[in-house]
């Protein structure tokens, strides 16, 4: 198996900080589906903020309903979530849905709501450093 993926099955618990409860319910997501998004991840890059990881997956509807104009649900848009990898737990520290394809090899795209919530967490710590 890829030492990469290995990395990514971990066996340690996850910490939910507030502002990815938060984001989860404004996107709808269950807990299952960021786990699903952890442990079957389509593409994985650095994240935006120190010491993150960023885990992506396409969302997809396996069932052949349509919506009223005839494109399927859930088509060309990513669920991302990013995650920071500490001694005892896995911290989850936010997760969203990307309406698009982001392109390859860059940083993982941010809605502009969540990089607010980042430079507010700046400003409140000064130890919080992005990239």
């Amino acid at each position: 198996m890829d030492p990469r993926v290995k990395k990514l099955i971990s066996n340690k618990p996850l910490f939910w900080t507030e502002h990815a409860k938060f984001k989860m319910r404004q996107y709808g997501f269950s807990e299952a589906r960021v786990k699903r998004v952890l442990r079957n991840p389509t593409r994985v890059e650095v994240g935006i903020a120190p010491k993150t990881v960023a885990a992506m997956t396409p969302a997809q509807i396996f069932s052949t309903k349509k919506f009223q104009s005839g494109k399927a649900r859930g088509k060309g848009q990513e669920l991302w979530v990013m995650y920071e990898d500490t001694k005892k737990a896995r911290k989850i520290i936010a997760a969203w849905r990307y309406p698009g394809v982001s392109p390859m090899r860059e940083p993982p795209p941010f809605p502009d709501d969540l990089m607010l919530g980042f430079n507010s967490l700046r400003t409140a710590l000064p130890f919080f450093v992005l990239i």
